[in-house]
């Protein structure tokens, strides 16, 4: 049972107590019946009045629950259908004050949301607006009036997030441009002359729209002033080229040189303004033949780069011509000029040559060394050295002129024509040199044979030839030979009909000359020397050994006189 309900029930026994209280009081105060009757009456009334009161007041709060429960169901479906969220659901079997105040809370939350939602739309749209004037874009399309959805304002949220990054992008690309717009005016000592280039250079940067149409027409403005300073940098690198070429030509001394060496660098006007070409070419005018003559060196240095051949100079008629004019000068510009372009465009090819042209006259140097006697006499470990880098030499001079005629055979198919050096092919330059050199070797190898052939014939004929002995050792070249003591007698180391000088006397005995015998005869030669004879014994040829005498050894040349 309900508490309520055992308070109902000793609420009426309460009112039984009272009322029976009430008669016993009447009974005692002797009260009559139809007077008691009277009072049980009023006592009933006034309980019934109470009573009628109270459950009035009760229906009353009934029925203003039950219409605030309607009122708040009809706003919360409202609610609902504006907040685009599921309507509310009763959970199960609920009193009418239960009801009423969860209706009555659940409308409080959903009217906040609402309130935050439009809040947060009208803040998204202060937003969206500012960055919209900013980049000149339409404004984001939504409905101010009804209640945004949550995934309405997180795309307006997103929306203006990309606002954002679009705008600090253009900024950043604005400040970019507008920097170097500054930096292209200085260099060019322009001024803003039209509303949008003040409004680029001039006004500030938070008030410029940065419109697609302006990030553009910056852009525009930005090449525009390039392409004014690229062309001031090429007229005046072009006038500096030729200062310096008239410089050259003229042989300004270096001082006048220095004294507008501030002004080769840069391209503004007033760099422009000093680049003294005017007063050059006057000068140049001047001393026309003294120019012509300075291009004409320089010609002679291309060809020799471009390997032209002597026909190919000779082309080239105003280099032979003696009438220093205008013309004639505007004839070898435009020759330096053509010869200048042509060694830049074939340049990998011309170095190449020149490669293999200092590797080929390498190469025949050391040829001539390796084919002379005296390299042995070489110390130091040179000759190492030598055929070291002849070897070397003998491998890569092949893969050079590998590597050149693939190069050259490339350059002739793109073209169509043929690559030529000293007036003829590479190749045929290549083979034509190669065939020399053989042929070089073939004569001398000839030469040497035929030499070879004499020399055996006259050894024949008139016997063995005196040859120089090889050095001794532990004497240095040109220290003289010992001599052998002969009857103090000194004999010198020197040729066959030397003097000979006794080492202790005045005598002296000189060798009797050389004669060609008879013929069928043996040739004899006979010396005196302190009255004797040399001994017989040393035959016609003996000058192939060496004698030793007293602990030294006497070449074959020193007893040449001797020889019996």
């Amino acid at each position: 049972m309900r508490r309520s309900e055992v308070l109902a029930e000793e609420s009426i026994v309460c009112l039984q107590k009272a009322l029976n209280h009430l008669r016993e009081i009447w009974e005692l105060i002797g009260i009559p019946e139809d007077q008691r009757l009277q009072r049980t009456e009023v006592v009933k009334k006034h309980i019934k009045d109470l009573l009628d009161m109270m459950i009035a007041e009760e229906e009353s709060l009934k029925e203003r629950l039950i219409k605030s429960i309607a009122i708040c169901q009809k706003e919360l479906n409202t609610l609902c259908s504006e907040l685009h969220v599921e309507p509310f659901q009763e959970d199960g079997e609920m009193t009418i004050l239960q009801l009423e105040k969860d209706l009555r809370t659940q409308v409080e939350l959903m009217r906040k949301q609402k309130k935050e939602r439009k809040q947060e739309l009208k803040l998204l749209q202060e937003q969206d607006q500012e960055l919209c004037e900013i980049l000149c874009m339409p404004h984001y399309d939504i409905d101010s009036t009804s209640v945004p959805s949550l995934e309405e304002l997180s795309q307006f949220r997103q929306h203006v997030a990309t606002l954002r990054e679009t705008k600090a992008s253009r900024r950043e690309e604005f400040v970019n441009i507008k920097r170097q717009i500054i930096l292209c005016m200085e260099e060019l000592e322009h001024t803003p002359d039209t509303s949008f280039e003040r409004d680029v250079v001039c006004e500030d940067e938070d008030a410029f729209c940065l419109s697609l149409e302006n990030i553009a027409t910056l852009q525009k403005l930005l090449r525009q002033l390039e392409m004014r300073k690229s062309q001031n940098e090429a007229v005046c690198e072009g006038l500096r080229v030729q200062i310096r070429e008239l410089w050259d030509r003229l042989q300004i001394p270096a001082e006048e040189r220095e004294a507008v060496a501030t002004v080769m660098t840069g391209s503004k006007a007033k760099v422009r303004k000093a680049l003294e070409v005017d007063r050059l070419e006057e000068l140049k005018m001047q001393n026309m033949k003294k120019v012509i003559e300075a291009i004409r060196v320089e010609l002679a240095q291309y060809w020799d780069q471009c390997f032209y051949s002597q026909e190919q100079r000779q082309a080239f008629a105003p280099y032979y011509s003696e009438d220093y004019t205008e013309n004639l000068l505007q004839l070898h510009d435009a020759e330096i000029v053509r010869l200048r372009n042509y060694y830049e465009v074939h340049k990998e090819l011309f170095e190449g040559v020149q490669k293999w042209e200092e590797s080929w006259k390498l190469f025949l140097e050391f040829e001539r060394k390796a084919s002379d006697p005296s390299r042995f006499t070489n110390r130091g470990g040179n000759l190492l050295k030598e055929e070291k880098q002849r070897a070397k030499l003998q491998k890569t001079l092949p893969k050079l002129e590998e590597e050149l005629k693939a190069r050259i055979e490339m350059w002739e198919q793109e073209h169509s024509k043929a690559f030529v050096v000293n007036g003829q092919k590479f190749m045929e330059y290549v083979t034509e040199q190669w065939e020399m050199h053989r042929l070089e070797k073939e004569r001398a190898k000839q030469e040497r044979q035929l030499k070879n052939k004499k020399q055996t014939e006259t050894e024949m004929l008139y016997g063995s030839i005196p040859r120089t002995p090889s050095k001794r050792r532990g004497l240095a070249p040109g220290t003289p030979g010992k001599v052998r003591k002969l009857n103090t007698t000194t004999v010198s180391n020197a040729t066959a009909n030397s003097s000979i000088q006794p080492a202790f006397s005045g005598t002296v005995c000189r060798s009797p000359v050389s004669r060609l015998p008879p013929s069928g005869s043996k040739p004899v030669t006979t010396s005196t020397c302190s009255g004797k004879k040399t001994p017989r014994g040393i035959k016609h040829g003996a000058n192939k050994e060496n004698l030793e005498l007293n602990g030294s050894i006497l070449s074959a040349r020193t007893l040449k006189g001797f020889q019996i």
